[in-house]
């Protein structure tokens, strides 16, 4: 169990990288926010190609790495930024 969640842990960061990367822009994210996104992406990929194409297929790299560029899109658009400007974070006081 604990090795299944670190290798997810893992999979979210590098997804979630990818993600960002994909994307232009710096964006203001940590680490642990990478990974979420990661694993977001890979969720939804996994049930977006479950719907269309049958419980007997399963998401891969590039539609992991697509809906999480789309999540981290959306970050950015909460924030007011557009696609290439990141938008700025909301600062707590």
């Amino acid at each position: 169990m604990l090795g299944y969640l670190i290798a997810l842990a893992v999979g979210g960061l590098i997804i979630g990288a990818f993600a960002r990367l994909a994307l232009p822009g710096k964006d203001p994210m940590t680490i642990p926010q990478t990974m979420l996104v990661g694993i977001g992406g890979t969720f939804a990929a996994g049930l977006l190609v479950r719907v269309f194409f049958g419980p007997h297929y399963t998401a891969g790299f590039l539609a992991s790495l697509v809906c999480a560029t789309v999540i981290v899109y959306v970050i950015r658009r909460a924030r007011g930024g557009s696609l290439t400007d990141p938008g700025r974070p909301h600062l707590r006081r």
